[in-house]
């Protein structure tokens, strides 16, 4: 018994310090390479891909081509962008001399640091770690693509399709579905992978709209804002005194460059328009108290407070939570605070 004990934890301990790998390749889970290894899945991500004949594909990711395959075979044309020079030189090997071939071009380097091509869909099973400078990458590209067929890690997907009042609701979930329309394709288990993940994934298909027209850098501050305790009423979060601050110190700043133009450049240099990424905060963290201003301080403070709460009050956005507004309210609240004189950036 202790003989076959000692033998059964030998073996347990050799098979967690093999590498999983495929035709020789290993792969490193520290660079979220997890390579789609059910056939049936990788046809369900084509088929519900909705390609056609004419497309031009990008794949990012391509690993060692599975998924390469099936879509050189449906479309017209896949670029295959691949940082990873092994699995490069391994796609290189599975398709030369076969007729897809000529319809392929791999692009060494990373995606994130890449020029685009034009391309009219995008099929990717990527990095966990890049999804969100790479989901925001593809939605400013030029020209616009059809749609892009995403794997993601499951709670991250969920974000991106969630709806006011869903626990997942958050600043991601506003920011993309003001450039997209995001649906969810099919869950993904972790065991369809090699080697498996430590979570489960979801596919999800993003389909580029019409934008809300907004300014990016005055929408970036204002949902950071909005954002901060999702959970809170805006009334409760616009009367911090950090919120205040800032946006008391911004709003002098812009006076100032309005009432004195030549200065602008100058002022521009020194980088004097408040930044509120420092106003980023875990949704999900407990709420802390807020510092709130009393309402009883005089002079400037308290007269631009009330300048701010006018425009929630006037709107009846005072009592409304950021969990629970839509992405059309959050574009009129923002108009109507920039109306007021008050800005983001």
């Amino acid at each position: 018994m202790a003989g076959g004990k000692a033998r059964k934890e030998k073996a347990k301990a050799g098979g967690a310090a093999a590498t999983p790998y495929q035709g020789g390749i290993s792969f490193h889970k520290s660079k979220g390479q997890h390579i789609l290894k059910n056939p049936l899945l990788v046809d369900s991500i084509v088929q519900k891909s909705g390609i056609k004949s004419t497309d031009v594909i990008l794949e990012i990711g391509p690993g060692t081509g599975n998924l390469t395959k099936k879509l050189l075979e449906a479309g017209k044309k896949v670029i295959a962008v691949e940082v990873d020079p092994r699995m490069v030189l391994e796609l290189q090997r599975r398709f030369q001399g076969t007729p897809l071939s000529n319809r392929l071009q791999i692009i060494q380097g990373d995606v994130l640091k890449t020029e685009l091509p034009y391309f009219d869909i995008c099929v990717a099973n990527i990095p966990y770690q890049i999804s969100s400078p790479l989901t925001f990458k593809l939605l400013r590209h030029k020209p616009a693509f059809r749609c892009a067929i995403i794997m993601f890690q499951k709670e991250f997907a969920m974000r991106l399709i969630a709806q006011p009042g869903d626990k997942l609701y958050c600043r991601l979930t506003v920011n993309t579905q003001r450039l997209a329309q995001v649906s969810h394709l099919l869950k993904v288990g972790r065991n369809n992978f090699r080697p498996p993940p430590k979570v489960d994934s979801s596919v999800v298909r993003i389909e580029p709209r019409k934008q809300f027209e907004v300014n990016e850098k005055e929408w970036d501050g204002f949902l950071r804002i909005c954002f901060n305790r999702k959970n809170k009423t805006l009334g409760s979060i616009f009367r911090q005194k950090k919120v205040l601050c800032l946006l008391e110190k911004n709003y002098k700043t812009l006076q100032a460059l309005n009432l004195n133009p030549d200065q602008k450049g100058a002022m521009e240099e020194t980088n004097e328009v408040m930044d509120f990424e420092d106003m980023e905060m875990d949704d999900d963290e407990a709420d802390d108290e807020m510092e709130v201003e009393d309402g009883h301080a005089e002079g400037e403070t308290s007269e631009f407070k009330e300048k701010v709460l006018k425009v929630l009050k006037d709107n009846d956005f005072e009592n409304e939570r950021s969990s629970k507004l839509k992405l059309r309210e959050f574009v009129t609240l923002l108009a109507e605070f920039c109306k007021a004189g008050i800005h983001f950036s």
